[in-house]
């Protein structure tokens, strides 16, 4: 082949591929959560995804009803179990479960992931974290028995409190005292095929530092960038931060090559009174722009190239969840199906990049009165380990992300739809 037709041929291919990607985003899932008395039936909800380009669901339980309503949608299913101490001390009981949960409803309903347990570091109780491996591993032993092993992989999921340190990104490490455990987790991560997953959340991190430069480093907005003092990387958001310092933490303790999934990630569009930065244009820019950014597929300074699969909470808000007024407005959508905001995740609407917001004003954390007056955002300040309690445990101490490199598919899949066709026949009209 021609060299000249070689490269009108890798084009047309690589614009078909980014003509795919204005109608569904594989990596893009969401969190279905059901801790609320409102909610619509499972089946309005299944249309209501297939409307979407999201093509994975996170559930915390493993309802029936749910599960049923999403077979044959083609859209894959991560189902949760509780019972930790139940899994691990009887495998039989594992066996049960799964002939229960699994068996009846695969593979029309796609289920890919069971989770086992979720945040279990924020309960405080070793005893109760040294059973996820032997729960992990009856399950698997349970899958493997319904001829399930290499088709659904089990897994559980992290705070960012697993982190003693994750600021600078390059110098992320897991917390002494969570090491033991963590170390047979990954073992059977890796051994396995399943994902490490966790829950980064830069809002958090916006709270404990409410300054106007911090708030847009944290929803993808032009900000002068934060510089990882080790490796020279100038982040310029959160998310990749907080995702490359898990990296990092996953490579100083040897186990870089098990896959990274953010189980969950959002930003609550109302909330308290003290609870800075809830507002719907806030919670639409991160949202939005965190996708574009997955779709740009630049990936983070430790893992160019890689797009993170990533979860989005939640799908609705849950009104009877307990908590700070933000726990019970992250939805993306209302009971009446209507969208809370848009963000481009419609099969009809066109998915571009959230214009950058002005952040409001705020006058500077107490602590640091002077950091208004600096040329450059400074290091942040880490502070001393505590006990997880909820999910703001490790959320403060890291910053930074990377900046973007335009790739060709993805300049390719920013076209609209009309447009790729007619560029598609111009490029295949040449190459024939």
């Amino acid at each position: 082949m021609e060299p000249s037709v070689y490269r009108l041929s890798l084009l047309f291919f690589l614009c078909l591929y980014g003509l795919h990607q204005t109608k569904s985003q594989p990596f893009i899932g969401v969190n279905y959560g059901q801790t609320a008395d409102n909610l619509p039936p499972p089946s309005a909800t299944a249309k209501l995804l297939q409307s979407t380009s999201i093509q994975k669901v996170r559930l915390y339980g493993s309802d029936p009803a749910i599960i049923k309503a999403l077979a044959n949608t083609g859209i894959e299913i991560v189902i949760g179990t509780g019972d930790v101490p139940g899994l691990a001390s009887d495998p039989s009981f594992a066996r049960s479960w799964v002939e229960t949960n699994v068996v009846p409803y695969y593979p029309a309903s796609k289920i890919t992931l069971i989770d086992v347990g979720n945040e279990a570091t924020t309960f405080g109780d070793r005893n109760f974290m040294l059973q996820l491996l032997p729960a992990m591993k009856n399950v698997q032993s349970a899958l493997e028995a319904a001829s399930l092993g290499g088709k659904i992989k089990v897994s559980t999921v992290h705070t960012m409190s697993i982190l003693s340190q994750s600021d600078p990104p390059s110098a992320g490490v897991f917390a002494a005292d969570h090491a033991d455990i963590l170390k047979g987790l990954l073992e059977f991560n890796r051994e396995t095929g399943s994902p490490f997953a966790v829950n980064p959340y830069p809002f958090f991190a916006y709270q404990s530092d409410p300054r106007p430069e911090t708030l847009a480093f944290c929803l993808f907005q032009p900000n002068p960038g934060r510089v990882d003092a080790n490796s020279k990387i100038k982040y310029m958001n959160m998310f990749d931060a907080q995702v490359d310092a898990v990296y990092s933490a996953l490579s100083s303790f040897g186990f870089k090559d098990v896959e990274i999934v953010v189980a969950e990630t959002g930003w609550p569009y109302k909330g308290d009174p003290d609870e800075v930065g809830t507002t719907i244009e806030n919670a639409k820019a991160y949202n939005k722009n965190l996708i574009a950014h997955l779709k740009s597929m630049a990936g983070t300074p430790l893992m160019p190239g890689k797009v993170i699969e990533t979860y989005l909470f939640a799908l609705y808000d849950e009104n009877l969840k307990p908590g700070k007024g933000s726990e019970r407005a992250f939805g993306l959508f209302k009971p009446d199906l209507t969208m809370t905001y848009d963000i481009g995740l419609t099969k009809t609407t066109n998915q571009t990049s959230m214009a950058p917001q002005s952040p409001t004003p705020r006058l500077p954390p107490a602590a640091a009165p002077t950091s208004q007056t600096l040329p450059a955002p400074p290091q942040m300040i880490l502070p001393s380990p505590t006990s997880p309690s909820d999910k703001n445990s490790g959320q403060t101490d890291v910053h930074n992300s990377t900046p973007r490199s335009a790739s060709l598919a993805h300049l390719c899949s920013s076209l609209s739809v009309p447009s790729m066709m007619l560029f598609v026949s111009v490029m295949y009209a040449l190459i024939i």
